[in-house]
């Protein structure tokens, strides 16, 4: 073979080298040390989190719970859909995991229905405010969801931590005070509640806390033989109560969806702004879980607003846009740095009404609201926005309450800003959420949410050479072809 063939072959290979696209780097599921604070929690409990390659100036945050005796890559594996949308828009996941009690989550201890108990909640919200602080998230934009033992812990994070989360997703889950140990009956631990006593229950796990309530969203099988649906209706009384909304849904869909693999009724109650604040879907002869359906997409990421870029990228919760309220002017983080940073964003009017909850008030202002009135502290803002009508009618709860909590704004620094609190939890008809479900979900393509290990290679995307530089060396090669001819 002459020098000009071997010359020609070596540029023909060089070419299609440059044609091979290169892996990109690849986003995984990845434990963390130090996230704790020095705060006293329980021991085996770890964190994990998963950052997608491209991430949200401002990101959300969510936290995926496992179920009993799962950890951070088996649940991570299970929501795909989530992984999916993490990495297309870019917000944040915490995969938080222990080991304790057969691997299933403390939802019972005085410790867990403690507002910084030192339980299992406390350290799951320390991973939040973690989280926040590392990478300059969201904290008008944090959301839970998990599936049996997580979708019980969801649902008492909402209870315990209503001034961290804005949503949540529960999958066979129970209300927030029950236990994970079931009487013959197949309910949690506790005899029937009314709603009333539910709502009781709730309030008494952060005494004092009069702010905005998050919303909910639950999925259940009614043939599930671990978890019976009856828990359900349970936990109907119990958010109905706590947002106070009546136990009579706005809308009832029987027939048209689908859980997986089975067809699936719908029931959402909306609030006195017609957003959906209590959302009930139930796969009919689905199983516990339901184990075709969970983490499924097109209902989750809507529901928790994460299912657009538009949607991401927003500073506030969608519902806190639509109705007001419930901006508390971020997490207060731990060792927030050195930076100086601005107040905290206030809410706008807060759910009023008769009994309900106040307004929070703007950056430096006031807010108004029936039963009590709040003031945000700090902040370099004008006066508060106002609360106007809100939750009116409805049973139970508890009207009135002064004053509120004022939380420290912004990620880092000294500036104070948050809106005040609000005034008394109310028991009417709360503020609602969107219709149905709009957005879709999607599958991860990569296995980045399969595995702990560092070795998980998952490419996200790939890299192309520019089409100027394989032009000039196609060029170069029939060139030296043309010569060696002549």
């Amino acid at each position: 073979m002459s020098a000009n063939s071997r010359s020609v072959r070596l540029l023909l290979f060089a070419t299609l080298g440059l044609l091979v696209p290169a892996a990109a780097h690849a986003a995984k599921v990845t434990q963390v040390s130090g996230w704790n604070g020095g705060v006293s929690l329980p021991s085996d409990v770890t964190m994990s989190i998963y950052v997608p390659d491209k991430l949200a100036a401002n990101p959300p945050v969510v936290t995926v719970i496992h179920y009993c005796g799962g950890n951070a890559g088996a649940v991570a594996s299970q929501a795909k859909d989530i992984t999916a949308a993490a990495d297309k828009y870019g917000f944040i996941i915490v995969l938080p995991a222990q080991t304790h009690d057969g691997g299933c989550w403390d939802v019972s201890s005085k410790k867990a229905q403690t507002h910084d108990g030192g339980g299992d909640t406390h350290a799951i919200a320390q991973m939040v405010k973690y989280t926040l602080t590392q990478y300059k998230g969201n904290a008008n934009r944090v959301y839970s969801t998990g599936d049996s033992s997580g979708g019980m812990m969801t649902e008492l994070l909402m209870a315990v931590y209503p001034d961290i989360f804005k949503a949540g997703s529960s999958f066979a889950g129970v209300p927030a005070g029950c236990a994970s140990i079931f009487d013959g009956s197949g309910l949690c631990g506790l005899p029937a509640q009314t709603a009333q006593q539910w709502g009781d229950r709730v309030r008494a796990m952060f005494p004092g806390y009069t702010g905005h309530r998050p919303r909910l969203q639950l999925f259940h099988g009614d043939a599930d033989a671990t978890i019976t649906y009856k828990n359900e209706a349970e936990a109907v009384k119990e958010w109905t109560n706590v947002l106070g909304l009546s136990m009579d849904p706005t809308v009832k869909v029987d027939s048209g969806l689908t859980l997986g693999s089975h067809q699936a009724k719908r029931q959402q109650w909306k609030g006195s702004c017609g957003y959906v604040l209590l959302d009930l879907l139930t796969s009919v002869g689905g199983d516990h879980g339901p184990s075709d359906a969970l983490f499924q997409g097109n209902f989750v990421l809507p529901f928790l607003g994460l299912d657009s870029q538009a949607a991401v990228d927003a500073p506030l919760d969608a519902e806190i846009t639509q109705c007001g309220g419930g901006s508390d002017g971020g997490v207060p983080m731990p060792d927030a740095g050195t930076d100086g940073g601005n107040g905290g964003n206030g809410g706008n009017g807060g759910r009023a009404g008769n009994g309900g909850r106040a307004g929070s008030g703007g950056r430096g202002g006031s807010a108004g609201g029936a039963e009590g009135t709040s003031t945000g502290s700090g902040g370099s803002g004008s006066g508060g926005t106002s609360a106007t009508g809100g939750l009116a009618g409805g049973s139970g709860g508890s009207a009135g309450g002064t004053g509120g909590v004022s939380n420290t704004g912004g990620t880092t620094g000294s500036n104070s800003g948050g809106a005040g609190g609000s005034g008394g939890s109310s028991s009417g008809n709360g503020t609602g959420g969107s219709g149905g479900a709009s957005g879709t979900g999607g599958s991860s393509n990569g296995n980045a949410a399969n595995s702990d290990m560092p070795g998980c290679g998952c490419a996200l995307g790939t890299s192309r050479t520019g089409t100027s530089t394989i032009t000039i060396v196609l060029a170069l090669t029939l060139l030296a072809f043309r010569r060696k001819r002549r």
